[in-house]
């Protein structure tokens, strides 16, 4: 998976022909998530909400 980024114990991947919509997926210690990169929501699994609004 290509790294986009890392901060603060959290990882942000992307793949360049995923499924739609357009989203950004995530990894925060045990914690995954799919994030909706239009309007920010989750998609599927889960962040807290600490991780979430650092995203």
């Amino acid at each position: 998976m290509p790294e986009l980024s890392r901060f603060y114990g959290i990882v942000i991947y992307m793949f360049a022909k995923d499924h739609l919509p357009p989203h950004c997926h995530v990894k925060y210690a045990e914690f995954r998530g799919l994030i909706d990169i239009r309007t920010g929501e989750i998609i599927e699994g889960y962040l807290p909400r600490r991780a979430l609004r650092l995203v």
